[in-house]
């Protein structure tokens, strides 16, 4: 599945709108102050309500070092194909764009995905906006080495609060990272395929065929091809 950045008319399609970028660009960036032109945009052209803690994920991705960009730009719509798609731009990193997945019907539980979108399509990086929030949360605090990270749980403010708790992960003694992602946060393309590939890598081929096949079942990330693709290359793997 492909989206594209901008924002495209024509029949009923999934919307993406994007939120950060890191790379030096041409576009608006703004300031905090500015996050309500997200809000009013999504409310007022996707036609539905935004993310309970959008502004605080903006917060934290502009504390990130992520530039901040209007969702109203147009930016970069020639990167993807597919006209049926739209896109409202939030925030850009490097070549790629962070984005909001509207669709014209969500999944259970995948109202507006945080996804990736790049020249060659979408990655989905969270279910929820809340999920990302905590996974990145999660991450800054078992990097001992971050020295943001005090910033970025103050830009979390109360939504951080209420989704995860400095500290957590040291106490929780799980010492592989990955593991508590999926244990205690929930489940993420880019974790599961690591964990097939650390299988392979072990020699481990039953714990990577069965994860694999894990990944690719439809109720996990419905709407997004990637994990058959990725599970059909693992198993070309062993033909």
């Amino acid at each position: 599945m492909k989206v594209g950045e901008g924002v495209f008319y024509g029949a009923p399609r999934a919307t993406s709108f994007l939120l950060s970028h890191r790379r030096r660009t041409t576009l608006r960036t703004f300031s905090c102050s500015s996050f309500p032109d997200h809000i009013s945009f999504i409310k007022e052209v996707a036609a539905t309500q935004p993310p309970k803690h959008l502004s605080h994920l903006l917060r934290m991705l502009k504390t990130k070092g992520e530039s901040i960009v209007s969702p109203r730009a147009k930016k970069g719509c020639s990167l993807l194909p597919f006209h049926w798609l739209e896109a409202v731009q939030v925030s850009m990193n490097a070549n790629a764009v962070t984005a909001l997945l509207r669709w014209p019907t969500a999944p259970p539980g995948m109202e507006m995905p945080v996804v990736e979108v790049c020249k060659h399509g979408v990655w989905l990086l969270a279910k929820t906006v809340d999920q990302y929030i905590n996974r990145i949360l999660v991450e800054e605090d078992a990097d001992i080495s971050s020295e943001g990270n005090a910033d970025l749980f103050l830009a979390a403010a109360d939504a951080g609060d209420n989704l995860y708790t400095k500290g957590d992960y040291a106490k929780s003694h799980i010492l592989d990272l990955d593991a508590y992602l999926l244990k205690k946060v929930g489940l993420f393309p880019d974790v599961l395929e690591r964990k097939v590939m650390l299988c392979l890598q072990k020699g481990d081929h039953i714990s990577a065929l069965v994860t694999g096949e894990f990944y690719a079942k439809k109720k996990h990330f419905p709407g997004f091809a990637r994990p058959f693709a990725f599970n059909a290359e693992v198993m070309l793997k062993f033909v």
